[in-house]
């Protein structure tokens, strides 16, 4: 890996060696990665994923981090950031084109400020752009794929290539890009004038929402598991009892259900052990197996 190392920083690429991750993720935990890149364009991604590819180096993209759960030790490969690289939006008449990098909640926001309806959903999910395309983010009734028009993606040879809904087969947390081995480093996302009030109204009762039902002051990743067909994941664990059920550091939010904290100490093993407690209990008491939505990477 070293060798990598020293050829990406003759090269001018922002990388560091063995770089813990919990300082990049939403619920501070994680082990190191053996390198964690930041390139600091287009051009220079490319460049990378054509180093990385040539020395057979195992790669991962991560955004804000949220979503995400990394194994206490770590990720053995390397870790591209793409916070400098693709970290802004533009407004086209009714398109917003950002990139994968931007966060999540200032699009929302800035949907809101030019009155453009159809992120207002958005406005609590502390992901980046790249990332909710990925997972076909949502909240609210609402998700990505009902504004999603279409994406600029980089290949594993470097290739650009542009996706349409179409390609991404969309469904409830699921595209197709979770197949693929592809970046996206742009989406373009198409929404409906709207008067400012309205958007505002919605706004502030979803905020409103999650103030009262979110555990925000603490570390979490969102919601851990998905919801099944017909049911709330976070009514199933709160009908198995529990809420404020705790493993190490990891504690089931008792404000929300399906939010697991970090309480200050938690690890990854903390907090995948409690994770297979609840679902062993829900499994148990409903005979639904509930599947996460976070997703693991690391060394086991």
């Amino acid at each position: 890996m070293k060798p990598v190392f020293s050829l990406l920083r003759e090269r001018q690429v922002e990388v560091t060696y063995q770089e813990s991750l919990a300082a990049h993720t939403t619920w501070k935990i994680g082990g190191p990665a053996d390198l964690l890149i930041t390139p600091s364009s287009k051009s220079q991604l490319i460049m990378v994923l054509q180093i990385l590819n040539e020395h057979h180096v195992p790669w991962m993209v991560l955004g804000k981090g949220s979503n995400l759960l990394v194994t206490d030790k770590g990720y053995r490969g390397a870790v591209i950031t793409l916070n400098k690289a693709l970290d802004y939006a533009r407004i086209v008449g009714n398109q917003i084109y950002a990139g994968a990098a931007y966060s999540l909640i200032k699009l929302a926001a800035l949907a809101n400020k030019h009155r453009l309806s159809g992120l207002e959903f958005a406005g609590g999910i502390p992901g980046s752009v790249g990332g909710a395309v990925y997972m076909n983010a949502g909240a609210n009734g609402s998700d990505i794929s009902d504004i999603f028009h279409s994406a600029e993606v980089i290949t594993q040879t470097g290739a650009i290539r542009s996706l349409r809904a179409v390609d991404l087969d969309f469904s409830y947390r699921y595209s197709s890009l979770q197949e693929t081995d592809v970046i996206i480093t742009e989406a373009v996302l198409e929404l409906t004038p709207c008067d400012s009030e309205s958007i505002k109204l919605q706004w502030n009762m979803y905020k409103e929402k999650r103030l009262k039902t979110q555990p925000l002051p603490f570390d979490c990743a969102g919601s851990v598991f998905k919801n099944p067909p017909g049911h709330f994941a976070a009514k199933l664990i709160e009908d198995a009892g529990l809420k404020g059920m705790r493993y190490g550091g990891a504690e089931v939010s008792s404000k929300h259900a399906n939010f697991i904290m970090n309480t200050g100490t938690a690890t990854a093993l903390d907090v995948s052990t409690l994770m297979k407690q609840i679902q062993e209990k829900v499994h148990s008491q409903s005979g639904i197996l509930l599947v996460p939505e976070v997703v693991i990477v690391g060394e086991q």
